[in-house]
C-alpha cells in the first residue's frame, strides 16, 4: 500500500538541520519491510505576505507499506521524530494519505499553495478524509505538508532529495548510470538532442532530480557532442528566490 507523508514548519533560521534532511532521516529509521520509493521536496513561495524563516520548502516521503495495518505505525514514528527533532518555536504539521485518498481537490489546493497565500482551514477543508496534524506553536505547518502530499501525487512538481541510490552515484558518470538508478536523462536545450546512453554526464556533484510525470528526471544541457552536465546546481547558501523572510508567525509559513 503506497502512501504519502507530508512535513512541513519543523526548523527555524538557527536549526541544525532542516525539513527536508529531517525526512530523510524519518525514512531511514523506518524498518525493513517498508520500501521508501523517495522522498520530494517542495519549493513554496518567498513573498513579502508569506512570511517565513528559511527556504519555505516542505517534504514528502513516498512509502509502501507491507499492509494497511502497518499504518498506524507509521503515524506514531512519524510524530515522534517531528516532535524529537523540530526546532524550538517552529510549528511543525504532519499530513499522511494513502495514494487513493490523495482528491482532484486537495492537488488543485496544493497548486494554490505554491502562488498565493492560504489559511490552515483552507488545508483543512480539504483534507477532512485524511490524516492532518499541527504538532506545536501555531500549527501553520499543516499547510505545506497538506501542499506536499498533493503536489507529489500532481507529480509535476518539486525535486528529489532521496530515491534509490541518488546519494551514491559518482561526480562523472554516464547516462546509462542515471537510468540503471531509475532516473531519466532529459535535455532542456533550446534544440534539444536526446542523451544517448553511453553519453557523458560531467559535473553532476550534486543531483537532485525533478519530479515530471510521477518520475524523478534530471534535466541536462548539452556541453559538446555527447557531453552534457545537469542544468541546475546547488543553490548558494542565502540566495534569496524572490524576498528576504520577515518573521516567523504568519497564516502560511513553510520551511
Amino acid at each position: 500500500m503506497r502512501i504519502y507523508v507530508g512535513f512541513d514548519d519543523t526548523d527555524d533560521k538557527d536549526a541544525p538541520i532542516g525539513t527536508g534532511r529531517l525526512v530523510r532521516e524519518f525514512v531511514y529509521a523506518l524498518p525493513e519491510d517498508y520500501h521508501v520509493l523517495g522522498v520530494v521536496r517542495h519549493q513554496l513561495p518567498r513573498l513579502s505576505d508569506i512570511p517565513f524563516t528559511s527556504n519555505n520548502s516542505s517534504a514528502c516521503a513516498i512509502i509502501d507499506i507491507p499492509q494497511e495495518s502497518a499504518l498506524e505505525q507509521l503515524r506514531t514514528q512519524a510524530i515522534e521524530h517531528i516532535l524529537n527533532l523540530c526546532a524550538p518555536g517552529s510549528d511543525p504539521g504532519l499530513c499522511i494519505a494513502k495514494e487513493s485518498e490523495i482528491s482532484s481537490e486537495i492537488i488543485d489546493f496544493s497548486k494554490t499553495v505554491t502562488g498565493q497565500l492560504v489559511t490552515q482551514q483552507n488545508a483543512m477543508d480539504v483534507t477532512k478524509s485524511i490524516d492532518l496534524m499541527g504538532l506545536g506553536g501555531t500549527n501553520d505547518g499543516i499547510i505545506g505538508a497538506t501542499a506536499a502530499i498533493g503536489l507529489t501525487k500532481f507529480g509535476w512538481c518539486g525535486r528529489f532529495i532521496e530515491y534509490g541510490k541518488l546519494r551514491d552515484l559518482s561526480s562523472s558518470l554516464h547516462v546509462y548510470d542515471l537510468n540503471d538508478a531509475g532516473i531519466q536523462v532529459v535535455s532542456v536545450d533550446r534544440d534539444p538532442l536526446v542523451p544517448l546512453p553511453g553519453d557523458l554526464v560531467q559535473s553532476a556533484i550534486w543531483i537532485r532530480p525533478s519530479l515530471w510525470a510521477g518520475s524523478p528526471v534530471l534535466q541536462v544541457q548539452r556541453i559538446s557532442h555527447g557531453v552534457w552536465e545537469p542544468a541546475h546546481g546547488k543553490r548558494k547558501k542565502g540566495h534569496s528566490i524572490d524576498v528576504q523572510p520577515k518573521s516567523t508567525d504568519a497564516q502560511h509559513t513553510a520551511k
